[in-house]
């Protein structure tokens, strides 16, 4: 399973519509409005980086969506 955090900035007053919007897409963990830079911020999970970044790309062309940034986590060996 890969984790990533993705960042959404939303166009003017459309930030409840995008988290609404984000919490349908498959493996969408949590989705929450945020104040500064970014207005939007989704906890992802996918099978592999094929299937997250699938994902990733539908969110970009969502209504409302001005841009995204995917930061995915890296796997840590301790």
């Amino acid at each position: 399973m890969i984790s990533a955090c993705v960042l959404i900035r939303t166009a003017s007053g459309k930030f409840d519509k995008v988290v609404e919007g984000m919490k349908q897409f498959p493996g969408v963990k949590r989705a929450f409005a945020v104040l500064g830079r970014y207005d939007v911020v989704v906890d992802l999970e996918a099978e592999d980086f094929v299937k997250l970044s699938e994902t990733a790309l539908r969110m970009g062309r969502m209504a409302g969506v001005v841009f995204i940034e995917t930061l995915i986590q890296a796997p840590v060996e301790v």
